[in-house]
């Protein structure tokens, strides 16, 4: 960086409490004036299933604009909140959530934490989000849970107290563990169990979710085959499922590889 002027020469100080400086087009603090919250990184909208494309498409986006680092958290916030290189930390940070904002379906706009969070900590969100499986996460949260369990105490009583205190606390375990379920993958069944009378069990509410995202999986991956399939058939001079004869230049209809029929 270099300064704009020796502010400091001569008795004069900076008003504004830090001193007047540029920040060079090199800089990963560099926002350029075409530079607006506005700007799409991609054409390619996070919505909680295709994470991994969503996620090249960004970080090509933001390699483009040298904020790459603010991503993986290589550029930190300066420990001088006052320093002008920290304002512009800031600015940057800001204009790169606005940017991430702006290629995430609205769906998920009200399950991500925007307000106050750097783009380091919005990014990690949403890549536990995008590939964490319903194992990964119930296991996580039980971790959680059982270092809060040392620190709580369950009344000791024979008045009924005990068993009442304990349900409340299984039943907030399970409002916690639907409500932490990705929103595009899991929004019907999220909403049934919440509506069902009977979730004071976690086994209740868990068994249903790992049922569902083992159908999606099987689904997707059936799906996944049937497209490579049909890529095969359509591919190397065929047409819509069949072969154009070049010679004759008659379709002639799609043929078993197996039975020739």
């Amino acid at each position: 960086m270099t300064k704009i002027g020796d502010a400091g020469k001569g008795g004069g100080g900076s008003d504004d409490g830090y001193d007047k400086m540029t920040i060079p087009p090199s800089s990963p603090l560099f926002l350029h004036p075409s530079d607006s919250p506005s700007l799409k990184l991609t054409q390619t909208m996070f919505d909680g299933e295709n994470y991994d494309l969503w996620a090249d498409a960004v970080r090509n986006g933001l390699d483009a604009k040298n904020k790459l680092g603010f991503v993986d958290g290589t550029v930190t916030k300066p420990a001088n909140e006052n320093s002008y290189e920290a304002v512009a930390w800031r600015q940057c940070n800001a204009m790169v959530k606005a940017w991430l904002h702006s290629v995430i379906h609205e769906k998920l706009h009200s399950s991500i934490t925007f307000n106050g969070a750097t783009v380091d900590e919005i990014w990690k969100e949403l890549q536990e989000r995008g590939t964490r499986s319903v194992v990964e996460y119930y296991t996580h949260l039980k971790s959680i849970w059982d270092e809060l369990a040392k620190y709580s105490r369950v009344p000791n009583c024979t008045c009924g107290a005990k068993a009442a205190f304990v349900k409340e606390k299984e039943e907030e375990k399970v409002h916690q563990f639907i409500m932490g379920l990705n929103t595009a993958l899991y929004d019907q069944l999220r909403s049934n169990l919440l509506m069902d009378d009977n979730r004071t069990s976690l086994s209740r509410a868990y068994a249903p979710v790992l049922r569902e995202e083992r159908h999606k999986t099987v689904t997707r991956i059936r799906e996944e085959h049937t497209e490579t399939a049909m890529a095969d058939r359509t591919g190397g001079g065929r047409g819509r499922g069949g072969f154009v004869n070049t010679e004759q230049k008659e379709y002639e209809p799609p043929r078993c590889t197996h039975c020739n029929k």
